[in-house]
């Protein structure tokens, strides 16, 4: 498709810069089985003129164990404009967004980059971020995990010359010394890190919010996304600072004001992005198969 991370990356600042002007309810997550679940995520894209609805769902014993399909309406019409395997969607727009909370809310100079997770959410987070800061070099310390932290970096190196790459065999060497601490691993039971491996100033980016509920009680800021995706966390209430990614964009209240400041980012994933990316795709791109879906074309009787 020729679709750049620069190009998801302007698409994801488009979205937060005028979140405030679409509308956005909450996802419904249903639960399947222990580590499983359907997510339904609208969104109107008013001005635009579209309706757009993304359904993802995970199983565990699925190879990947994620999967996502997107329906796109004309708002004015109700005519179904296209549906979309949103798999490409949900991977670049999610580094995208993780991305753009790094180059907003990282310490100045930060270059220290630990990964937990090493599929498409991370690699996509990583493509974005040295394609879009290319005067930057950055260090990318990978956990080991089988022989898919050696494939990271192997794609990833053939790509961008400002990555240099380390190894780590654990969670607690892989954050500390992190100055941004990314996490794309898809599910964690429990937490899996101490509040004292965190250095002052590091900047937590959990991309599937598991596994850091410690940090909600002792970071110092958090931001997300959207408050309605996040207000019903156990922490939520305990929260020390609290705002949306939107608002410190806008310049409605700050973001990080010192380099010593631990903030956290939960980017939860919101439609909007799914929906924005969609009609970009849907207007760039002429190859797809149409087929006539038998609308109803006037009332009718069964």
């Amino acid at each position: 498709m020729g679709i750049t991370p620069k190009q998801c990356y302007e698409w994801v600042s488009e979205v937060i810069t005028n979140k405030n002007d679409y509308i956005l309810p909450h996802k419904t997550s249903l639960k399947y089985k222990k580590d499983g679940f359907y997510n339904t995520m609208p969104s109107i894209l008013e001005k635009e003129g579209y309706f757009g609805v993304k359904i993802v769902n995970r199983y565990s014993d699925r190879e990947p164990a994620l999967d996502s399909k997107l329906m796109l309406y004309d708002l004015e019409s109700g005519e179904l404009k296209a549906l979309m395997d949103a798999n490409f969607i949900t991977a670049m727009r999610t580094g995208a967004v993780a991305a753009h909370s790094i180059n907003l809310l990282a310490k100045s100079n930060a270059c220290v980059i630990g990964v937990i997770g090493l599929g498409n959410a991370a690699r996509a987070t990583i493509k974005v971020l040295a394609e879009v800061n290319p005067e930057k070099e950055y260090v990318i310390k990978l956990l080991e995990y089988k022989n898919q932290h050696k494939l990271f970096k192997e794609e990833l190196s053939s790509l961008y010359t400002n990555l240099t790459f380390e190894y780590v065999s654990s969670y607690e060497c892989l954050i500390k010394g992190s100055n941004v601490v990314v996490s794309a691993a898809t599910y964690f039971e429990n937490d899996i890190a101490e509040d004292n491996w965190f250095d002052e100033g590091v900047l937590l980016v959990p991309i599937h919010t598991r596994g850091f509920g410690i940090c909600d009680l002792t970071f110092d800021k958090i931001y997300a996304d959207d408050v309605g995706h996040v207000a019903h966390f156990k922490n939520f209430s305990k929260f020390k600072k609290f705002g949306e990614i939107t608002d410190v964009v806008n310049g409605k209240i700050a973001g990080r004001e010192t380099d010593k400041e631990r903030i956290l980012a939960y980017n939860i994933g919101i439609s909007l992005h799914d929906v924005y990316f969609a009609l970009n795709l849907y207007n760039e791109f002429e190859g797809g198969i149409s087929i006539d879906m038998n609308r109803p074309k006037g009332k009718f009787w069964v």
